[in-house]
């Protein structure tokens, strides 16, 4: 299967390099287009077999998937000079608010079309990518998640639902790394070097989403268990709920939502 990426940015770049890193897509067949040389450069010196283009029409040509990385108000001006073919491509955007609706206007009539939203941890295999489809078979759509859900986990939802997820998927990364950074802060306070409690944050964070994801369990569970009677945990916790902890995080979580 021959995947073309159009825009090698950070996003593009990230699933280039977690493509290249999986097994369902082989290294040579995956081709970025970006109009930078230097994005392109950086991208072939770590994987040299992976192609590189500054054109997006010939990038196209032969492509089973065309997958769409950039801005969302770029998406217009780069894929109407584009000639995909509806009966041989599948066509991918992960452009945040770009509608089906806007797209088929744009691309081939009929062509199976699929919205993802993945975040950057699929350049370390652990994104959590929404995939939304239309014109899609079940075949294809099986497809789609399947290259993903080697990048991390993936999950079909209705477009519907795209705003929600995106705020929770996508842009929660930057939340949980926000709390990472201010935990460190708090580390470095009581006397830790950054370093060491950047790595004790991040491990406590891994560990946390393991649980949840292992065991299917729920957050309120697993907090009951570190929270013994007048122990440390439930007193910073408590602290946590009188500084507005979680309203912060719905606030936060409704501002991304934009429909």
């Amino acid at each position: 299967m021959k995947v073309t990426i159009i825009g090698g940015g950070n996003m593009g770049g990230a699933i280039a390099r977690g493509m290249a890193k999986g097994t369902l897509i082989k290294t040579e067949d995956i081709t970025v287009s970006d109009p930078f040389q230097g994005t392109l450069d950086a991208l072939k010196a770590e994987y040299p077999a992976i192609n590189v283009t500054t054109n997006n029409e010939e990038a196209v040509v032969g492509a089973d998937i065309v997958l769409l990385a950039v801005k969302p108000w770029l998406v217009e001006r780069i894929l109407t000079p584009l000639k995909l073919d509806a009966s041989k491509q599948m066509f991918i955007s992960i452009a945040a608010g770009v509608t089906f609706e806007q797209l088929s206007q744009w691309v081939a009539p009929g062509i199976a079309m699929f919205r993802v939203m993945p975040n950057t941890g699929i350049s370390q295999m652990e994104s959590m990518s929404i995939v939304c489809s239309q014109n899609a078979s079940k075949e294809q759509e099986q497809q789609i998640l399947d290259i993903f859900n080697e990048m991390g986990l993936a999950m079909l939802m209705p477009e519907q639902n795209m705003p929600a997820v995106t705020a929770l998927a996508s842009c929660g990364i930057a939340y949980v790394l926000e709390y990472i950074r201010a935990a460190m802060q708090a580390g470095v306070e009581l006397g830790l070097y950054p370093k060491d409690a950047q790595k004790m944050v991040a491990q406590a964070v891994k560990g946390a989403a393991s649980l949840i994801l292992n065991n299917e369990t729920h957050p309120s569970v697993e907090i009951d268990k570190v929270c013994t009677p007048g122990g440390v945990t439930i007193k910073g916790i408590n602290a946590l709920e009188h500084g507005g902890f979680t309203s912060a995080v719905i606030n936060a979580m409704k501002a991304s939502c934009v429909k």
